[in-house]
């Protein structure tokens, strides 16, 4: 397992799709979803550890993006 998409995939063989619309609200869904298959002990812990990784890497990449994003709006309209 090395990207979200793949977590995705594991996700799927237990039959949990996961879309909310919101980027960072998916990954967050996705986290809580991997750790209760963990303490249902449908996931091994190494299979636990290395996807809350990839999301919570991910989630940082967006936060990243979308503050990013924003400082780029503002000085944008700073020319106005």
């Amino acid at each position: 397992m090395k990207t979200v998409y793949d977590v995705q995939q594991m996700l799927k063989k237990f039959g949990i799709f996961v879309y909310v619309g919101d980027r960072i609200a998916d990954l967050e869904l996705m986290e809580s979803e991997i750790k209760e298959l963990y303490f249902s002990h449908l996931i091994t812990k190494d299979e636990l550890h290395t996807a809350l990784a990839i999301i919570r890497n991910e989630i940082q990449i967006e936060k990243t993006r979308k503050a990013q994003a924003s400082v780029k709006r503002r000085t944008n309209f700073e020319g106005f």
